[in-house]
Parts: C-alpha cells; sequence; structure tokens
C-alpha cells in the first residue's frame, strides 16, 4: 500500500475499525474512506453494489460486523448469522468485481472447536463441534475465511484472514446485556463502586480462561500484515497468553478501586473453558503485542468513563 492509497476501512466506528483507523493515520496513510451505517447498510446488497462502483477502492479492511458477548450471541441467533453472512458475502464479491488489490477479513477465536487443544493452532478450523451459544455467529465467520480462500483459488484475489482473539480497548460496548466480558465487567465494577454496592455478581464459576489482546495491539498487527503477508492461511492474533474469569474480575476491581465483594453466580453459564491462542506463526514474521493487560484495562477504564 501507498500512502495514498485508496482504503475503505469497513466498520470504522466499531472497536477494531476504529483501532485500524488510527494505525493507519498514526502510519501515515492519507486516503482513508469511510462510511456510516446510516449512509450505507453493508448488507443491501445493491447498496454495497453502488459503493464500490462509485469509490473503487484499492484496499479493503473488512472489520464491519454484527458483534456482542454471550448473551447477546445467544438471544439473537438469526440476527447474527444472518447479518454477518449478508456484509460478508456484499463486500467481498463487489471486492473482486472492481479490482481490489487486497483484502483483509477480520474473523474471530469462537470460530475453533469447543474442546480443541490448547493452544488454538491455525490448523484445528473444522476438526470439531463449536460452542453451542455463539455457533451461528461462528458459523458465519468460518464462511468468511473459507469465501476468501475459495476466491483466492478461483479468482486469485489477495484475499487474507486473521483470527484475533478476545479484544477490548476503545470504543468498547458496555452495554449491560449484550457487551463481552471485560467490558462486561468494567461497567459492573464501576457502578459498584459509584452506588457503594456491597458485592458484583459474576457469571459463572470465575475458572474459565481468557485471553485478551488491547485493539490497538490488533491494528499495528493487521497493517503489519497487510503490508508483509500474501497466504491463503490465515493468521492468530493473540497476546500468548491468558488469565482466569476470576483473575480477570480482580485485576478490574482493583483498576477501578472498588472495596466489596466478588460473587460468582454458578447457575449461569461458563461457556468455553479455555481458550487460548497460538500466535507463534505471527511471532515467527516478527510482529508481538505491547500493552499488557493492566495497562489496557486503564486506558479502557479512562475511555469508558470519557463515555458517561
Amino acid at each position: 500500500m501507498e500512502k495514498n492509497s485508496k482504503i475503505y476501512v469497513a466498520g470504522h466506528r466499531g472497536m477494531v475499525g476504529s483501532a485500524v483507523k488510527r494505525a493507519l493515520e498514526k502510519a501515515g496513510f492519507n486516503n482513508i474512506i469511510t462510511r456510516f451505517s446510516a449512509e450505507l447498510d453493508l448488507r443491501n446488497q445493491q447498496a454495497v453494489t453502488d459503493f464500490f462502483e462509485q469509490e473503487k477502492p484499492e484496499y479493503v479492511f473488512l472489520a464491519a460486523a454484527r458483534v456482542g458477548g454471550i448473551v447477546a450471541n445467544n438471544t439473537y441467533r438469526a440476527d447474527f448469522i444472518h447479518d454477518n453472512l449478508c456484509i460478508q458475502n456484499n463486500i467481498l464479491h463487489q471486492s473482486y468485481v472492481n479490482g481490489v488489490k487486497k483484502l483483509m477479513f477480520f474473523g474471530s477465536s469462537c470460530i475453533y472447536p469447543k474442546l480443541a487443544p490448547q493452544p488454538l493452532k491455525e490448523e484445528y478450523l473444522l476438526t470439531g463441534l463449536l460452542e453451542e451459544t455463539n455457533e451461528p455467529y461462528a458459523i458465519a465467520k468460518i464462511a468468511g475465511i473459507k469465501m476468501c480462500e475459495a476466491y483466492r483459488d478461483q479468482y486469485h484475489c489477495n484475499f487474507i484472514s486473521v483470527m484475533p482473539t478476545n479484544l477490548y480497548g476503545l470504543n468498547d460496548n458496555y452495554h449491560p446485556q449484550n457487551s463481552h466480558v471485560l467490558p462486561a465487567l468494567i461497567r459492573k465494577f464501576h457502578e459498584a463502586k459509584v452506588s457503594n454496592a456491597e458485592f458484583v455478581e459474576v457469571w459463572g464459576t470465575g475458572t474459565p480462561m481468557r485471553e485478551f489482546l488491547f485493539a490497538d495491539d490488533l491494528a499495528e498487527a493487521a497493517l503489519f500484515l497487510m503490508l508483509n503477508y500474501n497466504e491463503k492461511k490465515f493468521v492468530n492474533i493473540g497476546s500468548n497468553s491468558d488469565l482466569s474469569i476470576k483473575e480477570l474480575a480482580e485485576t478490574i476491581q482493583k483498576i477501578i478501586g472498588y472495596k466489596g465483594e466478588i460473587r460468582f453466580d454458578t447457575s449461569k453459564p461458563d461457556g468455553t473453558p479455555k481458550k487460548l491462542m497460538d500466535s507463534s506463526y505471527l511471532h515467527s514474521l516478527g510482529w508481538k503485542h505491547k500493552i499488557s493487560i493492566e495497562e489496557g484495562i486503564k486506558i479502557a477504564y479512562h475511555d469508558f468513563l470519557s463515555q458517561l
């Protein structure tokens, strides 16, 4: 990519898309195009067709998606598979039709089988059953990976896919029902601190292990791969370390300064018992993350406060 190459960031208002846009701007790319969802409904085939014909982007970061935590995934199962398939199908096909030079598709670590060996290697895709609670979303993301591979095989498109681990950071979603675990806990502990609540309730047993990566680290990795990687194989992007939900809750409690008790509601689901990705292939290419979980949570909490 040249500094003045026309680059379309799909989903620029989301956590991943906004981080990608910041990384591009920081690196000096000056011809970034975006559209708000009110201007362009990516689920609408004709609207996406018209947009690509008009703008003719040279490079595409496909970060647009319908996302949410365990409750949202399990509640809006039809919406999650429908909306994500529509967005992917429209952007990937129009990128081929309009001669996009290179596209990056962002997947999700939930594509891996629920009980796959740990850490999760790229070759474990489609080797077992998925986690039931987010199966529709995972199937949509797997379809996106396979679509990139198919367009590469048939039409020789330079479409690459990356699989981020659990992300958090600026512009995260702190909705009480529809957010992921880390932002949900930030909100819970903050509200408990403000209201002097006796305890904070956390879903599940606290034992599941999770890996987290700050979204701006992901964006730096994505830019690194966009500039240096052109292979069919999708690439895991993670920190190569994890912690339990209990440890995560205690870390957030300490950073926010909440003095009460943490109680675990064991009647609620835990989800996948362990989800650590093997990012050794990415590391072998020369990239590693920079922001620690403690530093990242402090930045995220400051961003949460600025949104209130």
